[in-house]
C-alpha cells in the first residue's frame, strides 16, 4: 500500500506523537524511553572523525524513520511519472547504463543539536554529531526528468522511498518534495554508490536521492517513485513534520538548506563518561570542518575562553562538502573552554546562544569544548 499522500485524520495520542504533530510537549526533564530507543537505532559520527576529509560509510550519521527495507535489486525499479510527457520504469542495471556523476556532499540532520535545547523538544536526542561526508555516485536527476519530459505546469517533484510505518498517528511511506527550480539542479543525483561502493542498507541501497545544500531529510532513502505534480507536496513528512515554528500551532516555515556550522576535533584524550578532555601542555593544533548550505565558508573564528581568533581555511572539497580550518594554540595548565564559529559568504554567522524553535530543526549554535591541562 502506498501512504505518501494520506494526512492527518485523527489528534494522535501522546504515544503516537513525535516532533512534527501535536502531542509531546518539549521538557527540561531527563530522556524518556522512547528517546533512547531512537537514539540506540540512529547513530552519529565520532567528532574525531572530523580528521578525514571523507567519512567511512559506517561513521556517516544515519537516521532511519522506520526500518531498514530489504529490497531486491534484481527486481528492483524507480518509477518516474506525473506531469510528465512519458512515464518511466527503470531497473538498476538500466541506471547502471545511464551517464553518471560523482559529487562530494556534506549530509546534516535537521535536527542535530536538538538535546542541547532548553526545554527539549522529545524526538531523536542528537547532540552535535549527525553529519558527515561522502562522494555519491549516481545518475543527475535533471538528466532523468529531461529523458520523461517534465510538463510546463509542474511546480514540485515529489520522491517516495519503500520504507513505511505510522508517525504521528499517519500511516504513510516516507515522502518528500523538491521544487522545480531545485530538482533540475545540475548536482542532485540519484546515487547508487556512497564513496566508491554499492549503498550500504542504512544509507538507502539499492538507490537514494542527494540533495547538496539540503537538510538529510530531503535526500530521501531506498527510492521507490518519482513524481513530478502540479499542485505543492502536503505530505506528512513536509507538513506538519521539518517545519521552524515557534509554538505546536504554529504553520510555521520549511525547513531547506543547512544553516551554517563549524565542529572541532575535541583535542588531547577524553573522559570515558563525561568526554571531557584532557591533554598536555604546550603546542596544540585545534582543526575541525565548517560547511553550509549556501555554498563556501567565507571564515572560520576559534574562540580561546573568550577570546576569537581567525583561524586558516583549507581549500574546500566540493562545492557543498566541509572544508578544513586550522589553528595552532599553545595550552598552558588550567581550565579552558575552546570554541569555532564559521560564516559563510551570505554573510550569516553561528550563533552564541541556542536557536529553540518547537521541533528542534536547525541548531546550529556554537560548540563549546571543555578541556584540562595538566
Amino acid at each position: 500500500m502506498n501512504y505518501s499522500n494520506q494526512q492527518p485524520t485523527r489528534e494522535p495520542s501522546a504515544e503516537q506523537a513525535l516532533v512534527g504533530a501535536p502531542g509531546l510537549q518539549p521538557t527540561s526533564g531527563p530522556l524518556t524511553r522512547e528517546e533512547l530507543q531512537l537514539a540506540a537505532r540512529n547513530h552519529s559520527m565520532p567528532l574525531e572523525m572530523l580528521r578525514r576529509e571523507v567519512t567511512p560509510p559506517g561513521l556517516h550519521y544515519v537516521l532511519t524513520h522506520f526500518d531498514i527495507p530489504d529490497p531486491d535489486a534484481s527486481s528492483w525499479h524507480l518509477r518516474i511519472g506525473g506531469a510528465v510527457e512519458r512515464a518511466l520504469e527503470l531497473g538498476i542495471a538500466a541506471l547502471h547504463r545511464d551517464p553518471a556523476i560523482t559529487v562530494p556532499v556534506t549530509l546534516e540532520c535537521a535536527g542535530n543539536g536538538r538535546s542541547l535545547l532548553e526545554p527539549r523538544p522529545v524526538s531523536q536526542p542528537w547532540v552535535l554529531e549527525a553529519v558527515g561526508t561522502a562522494y555519491w555516485t549516481g545518475v543527475p536527476l535533471a538528466y532523468l526528468l529531461g529523458k520523461a519530459g517534465v510538463l510546463p505546469d509542474a511546480v514540485e517533484v515529489v520522491f517516495t522511498g519503500a520504507d513505511a510505518g505510522v508517525q504521528g498517528g499517519v500511516p504513510q511511506q516516507y515522502a518528500r518534495s523538491l521544487p522545480i527550480r531545485e530538482a533540475l539542479r545540475p548536482d542532485v543525483v540519484l546515487a547508487y554508490k556512497m564513496n566508491g561502493a554499492d549503498l550500504p542498507p542504512q544509507h538507502g541501497y539499492p538507490l537514494r536521492l542527494v540533495v547538496p545544500g539540503w537538510y538529510g531529510m530531503a535526500s530521501v532513502k531506498w527510492l521507490q517513485s518519482i513524481d513530478v505534480v502540479r499542485s505543492p507536496f502536503t505530505g506528512f513528512q513536509q507538513q506538519p513534520a521539518y517545519r521552524y515554528q515557534s509554538t505546536a500551532d504554529d504553520a510555521g516555515t520549511p525547513v531547506t538548506r543547512i544553516r551554517v556550522r563549524s565542529l572541532m576535533v575535541p583535542p588531547g584524550v577524553p573522559d570515558f563518561f563525561t568526554r571531557r578532555r584532557f591533554l598536555r601542555p604546550g603546542p596544540v593544533m585545534l582543526e575541525g570542518r565548517a560547511w553550509s548550505g549556501e555554498g563556501a565558508v567565507s571564515a572560520v573564528e576559534v574562540g580561546i575562553d573568550g577570546t576569537w581568533l581567525p583561524a586558516h581555511l583549507d581549500k574546500p572539497v566540493g562545492g557543498f562538502a566541509w572544508r578544513r580550518w586550522s589553528l595552532p594554540w599553545v595550552a598552558d595548565p588550567g581550565e579552558h573552554v575552546l570554541a569555532c564559529r564559521a560564516t559563510d559568504i551570505t554573510g550569516a554567522t553561528q550563533p552564541l546562544e541556542q536557536n529553540w524553535n518547537y521541533q528542534g530543526m536547525g541548531n546550529n549554535v556554537v560548540q563549546r569544548v571543555s578541556v584540562t591541562v595538566e
